[in-house]
């Protein structure tokens, strides 16, 4: 399966550090349990190598075909499928959201207080760009602030029976943290999103990927639920304890992702494998389409990468918080995707590349530039415990000769 890495550009040797590091430095000592990593140039397999566990109480390797969960790299999927109703016509970028979503209209903003809060109208409305960027406003609720208690209060994405029409509808009786626009805020944006096609399509947003996505690129591992007959190829995910050993927090054969869903988080709900995503970031580095089947035109994946910051800032400048899957400094944020804006700032190769994460600590990125995709899987909580993308760019782009 693997062509020639020369063939690549690619100093096989050193590629094949790429083994060593995660080998010595992360299985051998209980870091993680196991992994799997695939880099490609060109469109050419360069490197795919499984290591470790990916179920240590039932001893089950790492395979090819390990089904893992992608949490917030099912942002990307969801950012495309929204950009597929783009190229129809169903909306442009500055369009408020509330044409689609009219019980948004009146939405305010927190200015101050604790429980009784002050509270304003906006400067100016969110509008679908804000969404894709996440700077409209919206939080994760993960925080001590006032906004983020009225998250946890409201129940969101906890009740059982939840759908993202009954999540858009509660989001939109809280307070925006901030006027959309002034800031960069990690945040339910993407969820929302799934919304907006489910709304603008007229198709259940699970159907929709499947149909427009998933089924076109040939992703038949990737979905919101793991069926029954695919549960031996489902990992294990595992969380560090005080001590820093590994313990089990979702076990494959008695998962949530196991059961029937009514609430189909864009922001962080599929599962996928290596070789799926490994698909849908060919789509992406082939200008939107793979294999005769095309999922979005070139320049509207152009238009996704930029970086859609005001002024061209980077996160560092307009960030709040510091919750996300990528550092700030010389970091944008396009429709979908973080992206390189200066390596200097940055401390890291890939400059116009664009990528994101996931709780669970994988990876991908694609390097319009050196033509490279590369993709990491595991499954350890939470995803800033290493900085498995700064070590692996490093080892990569070190080994690109030609």
């Amino acid at each position: 399966m693997i062509e020639d890495p020369a063939s690549a550009g690619f100093d096989s040797t050193r590629l094949n550090r790429i083994t060593d590091h995660l080998r010595d430095n992360f299985i051998e000592k209980e870091k993680i349990v196991g992994c799997q990593a695939l880099v490609a140039r060109h469109g050419q397999l360069a490197y795919f190598q499984s290591l470790g566990l990916a179920d240590r109480e039932r001893k089950k390797s790492v395979t090819e075909d390990t089904i893992f969960r992608i949490y917030s790299m099912s942002k990307p999927i969801t950012s495309v499928a929204l950009m597929q109703l783009y190229e129809k016509g169903l909306f442009q970028l500055n369009d408020p959201i509330h044409r689609v979503l009219p019980d948004w209209r009146d939405l305010r903003v927190w200015v101050s207080g604790d429980t009784n809060y002050e509270t304003k109208a906006p400067i100016r409305p969110i509008t679908f760009r804000n969404l894709l960027s996440h700077t409209g406003g919206l939080t994760y609720g993960g925080s001590g602030h006032p906004v983020d208690r009225a998250y946890k209060e409201a129940g969101l994405r906890q009740d059982k029976g939840e759908t993202l029409s009954s999540f858009a509808q509660k989001l939109g009786n809280i307070p925006l943290r901030y006027d959309p626009g002034e800031a960069w805020l990690y945040s339910y944006s993407t969820d929302v999103c799934g919304y907006l096609v489910e709304v603008l399509s007229g198709k259940p947003f699970d159907i929709y990927l499947r149909e427009e996505i998933f089924e076109p690129l040939g992703m038949t591992d990737t979905g919101f639920t793991v069926p029954e007959k695919s549960m031996s190829r489902f990992a294990a995910n595992y969380g560090r304890k005080e001590d820093k050993t590994l313990q089990l927090i979702d076990d494959p054969m008695d998962s949530i992702y196991l059961e029937p869903k009514s609430f189909f988080s864009g922001g962080g709900g599929l599962v996928s494998t290596t070789k799926d995503y490994w698909r849908f970031s060919e789509m992406l580095r082939c200008g939107g389409e793979l294999d005769g089947a095309r999922i979005l035109g070139p320049r509207t994946i152009e238009l996704m990468r930029r970086n859609h910051l005001v002024n061209n800032q980077d996160l560092a400048s307009l960030a709040i918080g510091s919750f996300s899957e990528t550092a700030y400094e010389g970091i944008g944020f396009g429709l979908g995707f973080a992206s390189t804006l200066d390596t200097v700032e940055a401390g890291q190769f890939g400059v116009n590349d664009f990528f994101w994460g996931g709780a669970a600590s994988t990876i991908f990125w694609v390097d319009p530039i050196d033509d490279l995709v590369a993709i990491f899987m595991t499954q350890l909580m939470p995803s800033n415990t290493f900085n498995f993308r700064g070590q692996l760019k490093n080892l990569i782009y070190s080994a690109i000769i030609s």
